[in-house]
């Protein structure tokens, strides 16, 4: 078996469930993210994953703690792994943000591709952060082992699309990641490129405990 990669989304929050762009905002878990999470946890527990890594911010480390339980693994971080900055977007309904950005909002709405406010990142930005780390994470693998990277939606279709070395702008065709939910990647052969090998993989939701 080859190298593989599987990236998971993070647990629902409280600003998911509102619809308010989050970027690098330190928000966690609400219960149903909680429930999430702890699911799974439970479905992954059986894969053979050698490292076990996620993003800094509170969200992800919370959704990696449950596979840390189950997988035996300490959470390594790496901030290169953060969802989009979204700069004064942060916090904003998409209601809010047609009134405040309506420029940028007409653009995003259009299928034009993500417009930054003011701070925000481009997806070439995030692309030029995560595909390093990713690749990090692959090549520190020896053949057979498998790498889970706890990161988010919007930064993770992103980097999918430049790992397999497709045009950024095909990013937007992806369906949006469902929150704990994952994407494997894994290597063709050893060393070589990388295929796309599941998408939007999930456990039946768990209700809140």
């Amino acid at each position: 078996m080859s190298r593989r990669l599987i990236l998971l989304r993070h647990g629902r929050t409280s600003w998911n469930e509102s619809g308010r762009a989050q970027g690098h905002a330190d928000v966690e878990l609400d219960p149903t993210g909680h429930a999430q999470a702890r699911a799974a946890a439970r479905h992954l527990a059986d894969l053979d994953v050698a490292r076990l890594w996620a993003s800094d911010l509170r969200r992800a480390r919370q959704t990696a703690e449950y596979l840390s339980d189950v997988l035996g693994l300490p959470v390594e971080q790496d901030p290169r792994l953060r969802e989009f900055d979204v700069g004064e977007r942060q916090g904003l309904t998409l209601a809010e943000f047609a009134e405040r950005f309506p420029e940028e909002y007409t653009a995003w709405l259009s299928g034009e591709g993500l417009v930054p406010v003011k701070g925000g990142e481009v997806s070439e930005d995030v692309a030029a952060r995560m595909v390093p780390a990713l690749r990090e994470r692959i090549e520190e693998l020896s053949h057979g082992e498998t790498v889970l990277v706890v990161t988010h939606g919007a930064a993770m279709k992103v980097a999918v699309a430049a790992l397999l070395e497709w045009p950024l702008e095909l990013a937007a065709g992806l369906k949006a990641v469902d929150n704990c939910a994952w994407v494997t990647v894994e290597e063709i052969e050893h060393g070589g490129r990388l295929r796309l090998a599941g998408y939007n993989e999930k456990v039946a939701r768990e209700r809140p405990v």
